[in-house]
């Protein structure tokens, strides 16, 4: 709130005032997050047409966000959310599932797409939470790496057992 309110020039109460509060600030921010930080990395299962090389791009986004943002990173603010204010919150645990259904959606039509599975539609929508469980947890790990080559290492294998799944 420091920074938002020194690069800003606006009070405390001032921006608290413009969005209700905050709580309604905090609540307003996962829009914002997941149009700005999450949908340019997920956009691209949903719209690519592929399959799990889709889900590959995904994760090979998401460590090189992390690298980016910097290791030990902050993770994910949805992911800490869900962690440390869901719990004892209806309002933020209804955000966090909005979030994960958003990635689960992604990933399902992802593995829908796989032709050369015979994994029946009901296990693939099934995977796809599991996949969505990994990246959470992916983000977890990346507060308390250094490398990003530790999260590669996690992401490989992960994707290894799920192509193997798949076949």
């Amino acid at each position: 709130m420091d920074v938002l309110v020194k690069k800003t020039g606006v009070s405390r109460h001032g921006i608290y005032s413009d969005y209700g509060g905050k709580k309604a600030l905090y609540l307003a921010c996962f829009s914002r997050y997941h149009d700005h930080v999450i949908a340019p990395v997920l956009n691209p299962v949903t719209g690519s047409g592929d399959g799990i090389a889709a889900i590959v791009g995904y994760f090979g986004r998401l460590v090189e966000m992390a690298e980016g943002i910097g290791l030990p990173g902050p993770g994910c603010f949805v992911v800490n959310a869900s962690t440390e204010t869901a719990p004892h919150d209806p309002d933020v645990a209804a955000k966090v599932a909005d979030h994960n259904a958003r990635l689960e959606t992604a990933f399902a039509t992802a593995l829908e797409r796989e032709n050369s599975t015979r994994l029946p539609v009901a296990h693939r929508r099934a995977l796809a939470r599991t996949v969505v469980i990994f990246s959470n947890g992916l983000w977890t790990a990346s507060r308390s790496v250094e490398k990003p080559d530790i999260l590669r290492e996690h992401a490989a294998v992960f994707l290894d057992l799920l192509e193997y799944r798949l076949k």
